[in-house]
């Protein structure tokens, strides 16, 4: 990983992380239930899910982890998911532990301070990940 960029290392880990979670989740709760009907489960104890929200896990580690060999894709994912998380973040804080964004993903404390960590860590990749990628140099042989 020492040739990676910091928004490929993010991406790379990020989509593994969200990919397992989107899985594991799904052997804790598999329920599409939405509104007053909704229904979580807590994985591992920590974090409240239900079906959608595995299905968004699923879908954002897959597609962090098809943009992770790429430079300037990872770089924007970074920002993207960065952004994105944060607003996530945001509105499950408003809402409250223990309720769901929008009746559709259930959202605790945890999920939220997890996402959070997510946002940041993306923002933070894409800061140090530069624009244009550093020139290599090439050494004639002699």
């Amino acid at each position: 990983m020492a040739d990676r960029t910091p928004a490929q290392v993010y991406a790379l880990l990020v989509g593994l992380a969200l990919l397992a979670g989107g899985v594991l989740g799904f052997f804790y709760s598999a329920s599409f239930a939405t509104g007053d009907a909704i229904e979580r489960e807590a994985v591992l104890g920590i974090l409240d899910v239900n079906a959608w929200h595995n299905i968004v896990h699923i879908t954002t580690g897959a597609v962090a982890l098809v943009v992770a060999g790429s430079y300037s894709t990872s770089r924007s994912f970074a920002l993207a998911l960065g952004a994105v998380y944060m607003l996530v973040a945001v509105i499950g804080f408003a809402v409250g532990d223990g309720e769901a964004i929008a009746g559709l993903m259930p959202v605790n404390t945890e999920d939220n301070v997890f996402h959070l960590l997510i946002a940041v860590s993306g923002l933070l990749a894409y800061a140090a990940t530069p624009a244009t990628p550093a020139p290599t140099t090439v050494v004639p042989s002699t």
